[in-house]
């Protein structure tokens, strides 16, 4: 079963694409991690991309495709893929079915985290992490057991992400839009778009989730 699995940063898809995977036996496909990837392993899409990104170019999408079908390669015919941050164009998504078509592989379903807002900001610029272990925490909803101590190491060292604002947050949100507002039409005309509500829980957006792969 092949996914695309949407939504804006800070909605959640890592934590319930790290779920399918342990659940499934998926594997979550990052454009990004994969760019980075190929270049470090030196494939021959590896080395255009690194010449491209070294001259201060945008990697075309044939470039991106070759990576996509490469790491699909890899893979069994029976291990599933979910896709993130790739396709986000309507040439993407034609290209996305012409490399899945060459491997006998169809897009199952395309599911999109959705958000509020303002939430998604209280949720993003509250969080802070202890420098020290790494442990999370949020001004509202998880609060050390006492005030400017971690609960796990017991030290006072916090940190936070300096791009967790909320001007930083609703840019993101406000590009999130502009990206998939161009694919979603295209899922939608085959049916296989599904809206999850991703400010439940994590567990009840992975139930949500669940449901719509037993479809």
């Amino acid at each position: 079963m092949d996914i695309i699995l949407l939504g804006p940063p800070g909605a959640g898809k890592g934590t319930q694409a790290s779920r399918l995977e342990e659940e499934h036996g998926m594997v979550q496909l990052s454009t990004g991690d994969m760019l980075r990837a190929a270049v470090k392993a030196g494939t021959e899409v590896g080395l255009k991309a690194k010449a491209l990104m070294e001259a201060g170019e945008l990697v075309p999408d044939e470039v991106v495709s070759g990576i996509i079908g490469d790491k699909l390669d890899e893979l069994g015919p029976d291990q599933g893929v979910i896709f993130d941050g790739y396709p986000r164009t309507a040439a993407q998504a034609e290209s996305l079915d012409e490399i899945l078509a060459a491997r006998n592989r169809k897009l199952s379903h395309v599911i999109e985290l959705v958000v509020d807002e303002d939430a998604l900001v209280e949720r993003i610029v509250g969080r802070y992490t202890c420098g020290s272990c790494g442990e999370g925490y949020h001004d509202t909803f998880k609060k050390p057991a006492k005030e400017g101590v971690c609960d796990v190491c017991g030290k006072s060292d916090f940190k936070r992400r300096p791009d967790d604002n909320e001007e930083t947050v609703r840019t993101r949100m406000k590009e999130y839009r502009a990206k998939t507002e161009p694919i979603l039409p295209i899922y939608e005309k085959r049916g296989i778009v599904h809206k999850v509500n991703g400010m439940g829980s994590m567990a009840e957006v992975n139930d949500a989730i669940e449901a719509v792969l037993s479809l």
